[in-house]
């Protein structure tokens, strides 16, 4: 029986996802905003949305984990890995993130956000 309930896992790697994918959208709203783009509007709409969307997210996750007394912390970091700790009911669970996947993960995420946004903005 695995220490870390499986259903547990897709909210811990979101305490991993989510605050990459602010911080990507953080930026490449900065580099927008200075950027020259005649049209910026639509960009930065979409932008403001999809950050509105991980935030709630973000801010579901962190009451699911706090509801069930489970941490995430980050270990250590070189240039091939990151290592993140699993806590919950007193047992760590050790694992070891290449740093090309999470990046990968992270873009693939943002897409999937910018389609969801996308749709929904177009057919109000």
């Amino acid at each position: 029986m695995p220490l870390i309930p499986a259903k547990a896992l897709p909210h811990f790697e979101n305490m991993i996802y989510l605050p990459m994918l602010l911080i990507v959208l953080q930026r490449d709203r900065e580099l927008l905003e200075k950027g020259p783009f005649k049209l910026k509007g639509p960009y930065l709409k979409m932008i403001d949305t999809t950050v509105q969307q991980v935030q709630t997210e973000l801010q579901e996750t962190k009451f699911y984990l706090r509801r069930n007394n489970m941490k995430v912390l980050q270990k250590e970091r070189d240039s091939m890995f990151t290592e993140y700790i699993f806590i919950s009911g007193g047992y760590e669970d050790h694992r070891r993130y290449l740093n090309v996947r999470l990046r990968n993960r992270t873009e693939e995420l943002l897409d999937l956000y910018f389609t969801s946004s996308g749709n929904r903005t177009a057919h109000r």
